[in-house]
């Protein structure tokens, strides 16, 4: 090294030192292996020299004495080709020279391209040195490691796929580090293709796998190995893309990630699918997500908005093997995204628990419905706007501007984006509660019934008695066959009754509140219009008092009929003594539930008729002193002629 380190540096000794190598190649391995772990120091140090003279010099004639080492080929189980193919690992993670870096692939890529059928061990040590040129920003070192590894992957494994399998994970890592480099986004797609056909690999050959013997799956059940040195890394590195790369590349990972899972899950066992899970929900781990706002809010509206929906695709289709093991952590996801401020992302979470739910209901067990209900009880809990009813503006977070003698908010943004949360959880609890509404009696239910008893209300107006009949009968076979409400017991039902009475009690504390609406207005709250949590007032108690009524009639909870019977009347008192409460008529017009109550106590039998008229007839008769609208009215004489009628009256 003196000789080399010196003013006019000498390259005698190195050349010695390569012959040296050379003749002594011929020994038996285990000779050679100790006297390499001399030299091939000794090139280490050579080969990240200062001087690229010398350092290509100990480069090329690394390249040679690799190629006639080669050559030799190496037994099963040995891993001489690793410990002579180490310095070309070291130099180019060292030595930062473009020229030698290029120089060091090349190497590598002749050796692949005409030594192939001899590498065993060495193949690690080569997608080594292409890991390291997969993060270079230089092209030409970049695409020909990519080449090179690609035609590994699509003329080698075909044939030779038994030889290499020990560098497999090596080969997926490498393919990993391409497609993060963003500075060749054409061989960052390209990458993922051929993660893809890698997964064609496994999926064909999984019994290599199981024959596999090495350090990293020693003491792993024959079954076990495919998973453990095939399916998991390469899954992993996929989901690992989601944090590294830009949107376009995320995009294609994801898509492919999914996308095999849905097509290989079928041959995962169950401790497989906790372990994929527990690398599939690190997506949602928010510590990782981008700190900046619209890097923020983008990963959620893509990223994790698609793997949301990709997550409940595959519960979807292996839900015998996935929902009893990991469905409440599923739910625990779900919450997360319906928690955050993204409402696209908010959104998405309550509409894939509901398309989980609907399209498994069959086979959830009483204690997977517990587990949902609970879930559900849990997203509205947090979903509650409390803060609009507390919000005030503090005069700490104002200033006076002097020059104009104007009031001027310091904290607008901070204010803005308190009121766009608040603006999200509300628009979010009203998805929820079309959520249940949608789970218990399915949307095409809970619309057509709020349009037949519109329409019967109308009808009764024209005398067309004839089309009511034949509607209500229709209706009734249709919330028969409909919905998933037969499944679930009288407590699961009432759990949820409570949390949609205490947002439809919130939103009607909100509404009336009109000096705390007209201070967010004025802050700027919902600048469209006065803020109003109408919506969910009125359809939270639709869904309510939809439940109630049909617990009411079911047969399968006779013996808790008592008890339903005294919630509906309270419910249905608490709805009127509410509506004559009402200051405004435009409030009263909103609330078409009045005609969901009259219309369903109309459908009675008589001994039940009895029983509600009397809890409701004062407040009914004071609805006649309102200017009512013309349905609201017909269906109040309708009851009227019913009660004489039940009566003797009439």
């Amino acid at each position: 090294m003196d000789e080399l380190n010196a003013h006019h540096p000498r390259m005698f000794s190195l050349q010695k030192i390569v012959e040296i190598s050379y003749y002594n190649m011929g020994r038996i391995r285990l000779q050679w292996s100790r006297i390499w772990q001399v030299l091939g120091e000794h090139f280490n140090r050579v080969g990240c020299n200062q001087s690229e003279h010398i350092a290509c010099f100990a480069l090329d004639s690394l390249r040679q004495l690799a190629m006639k080492f080669i050559e030799k080929g190496e037994f099963a189980n040995f891993r001489f080709q690793k410990d002579f193919l180490r310095p070309f690992e070291v130099i180019m993670k060292k030595n930062r020279c473009v020229m030698i870096r290029d120089m060091v692939v090349r190497c590598i890529a002749q050796m692949v391209n005409s030594q192939a059928r001899n590498v065993r061990s060495g193949w690690k040590n080569i997608f080594s040195v292409f890991h390291l040129a997969a993060s270079d920003q230089d092209r030409s070192i970049v695409e020909l490691a990519f080449h090179t590894t690609g035609h590994v992957i699509n003329e080698l494994y075909p044939n030779h796929f038994s030889i290499m399998i020990d560098s497999f994970q090596d080969t997926v890592k490498t393919l990993s580090e391409f497609a993060c480099n963003s500075h060749f986004p054409i061989i960052s797609m390209d990458s993922i293709s051929l993660i893809k056909s890698c997964a064609d690999c496994i999926h064909r050959k999984p019994q290599m796998f199981s024959e596999l013997c090495s350090e990293e799956t020693f003491g792993s059940p024959e079954e076990d190995k495919v998973w453990v040195r095939g399916w998991f890394p390469l899954l992993f590195e996929l989901s690992c893309l989601l944090s590294r790369c830009k949107m376009d590349v995320r995009t294609r990972a994801l898509s492919v990630l999914f996308e095999l899972i849905m097509t290989a899950g079928h041959s995962f066992r169950p401790h497989w699918w906790r372990d994929l899970f527990n690398v599939l929900f690190r997506i949602f781990d928010d510590t990782k997500l981008p700190e900046p706002t619209a890097e923020r809010a983008e990963w959620m509206r893509t990223t994790c908005n698609f793997a949301l929906y990709s997550i409940g695709n595959v519960f979807n289709q292996y839900f015998d093997t996935l929902g009893p093991m990991l469905l409440p952590d599923f739910y625990v996801q779900i919450h997360w995204c319906v928690q955050q401020s993204n409402e696209e992302l908010a959104k998405a979470g309550a509409t894939n628990l509901e398309n989980l739910v609907i399209h498994n209901a069959a086979k959830f067990s009483p204690v997977t419905w517990q587990v949902t209900c609970d879930a559900l009880v849990a997203m509205f809990g947090t979903s509650v706007p409390h803060e609009l009813l507390s919000w005030s503006p503090s005069d700490e977070n104002n200033t006076v501007d002097e020059k104009h003698g104007e009031l001027e908010p310091v904290h607008v943004t901070k204010t803005v984006a308190q009121f766009q949360a608040l603006l999200i959880r509300s628009r979010v609890q009203l998805e929820l509660i079309r959520t249940v509404d949608n789970i218990l009696f399915y949307p095409v239910t809970s619309r057509k019934e709020d349009e037949e008893t519109l329409a019967l209300a109308q009808a009764d107006l024209l005398h067309r008695e004839h089309l009511i009949t034949g509607n209500t009968s229709t209706h009734h076979q249709q919330e028969e066959e409909q919905g998933v409400f037969r499944s679930l017991t009288c407590e699961h039902l009432m759990s949820l009754v409570d949390c949609l009475l205490e947002t439809h009690r919130f939103a009607k504390t909100f509404n009336s509140n009109h000096e705390q609406r007209n201070r967010l207005w004025k802050a700027g709250y919902n600048c469209k219009e006065k803020p109003n949590l109408l919506p969910q007032e009125t359809q939270s108690l639709a869904c309510v008092l939809r439940i109630l009524f049909k617990m009411s009639a079911a047969e399968q909870m006779r013996s808790e009929w008592h008890r339903i019977e005294a919630r509906l009347i309270s419910v249905n008192n608490e709805a009127l003594e509410y509506f004559l409460s009402l200051q405004y008529e435009t409030h009263r017009d909103a609330w078409t539930t009045l005609l969901l109550i009259l219309t369903k106590i109309l459908k009675m039998a008589d001994d039940k008729f009895r029983v509600h008229t009397g809890a409701y007839y004062p407040r009914l008769c004071d609805l006649m002193c309102f200017d009512l609208k013309p349905e609201l009215r017909s269906v109040l004489r309708k009851y009227f002629l019913r009660l004489g009628t039940v009566y003797g009256v009439l």
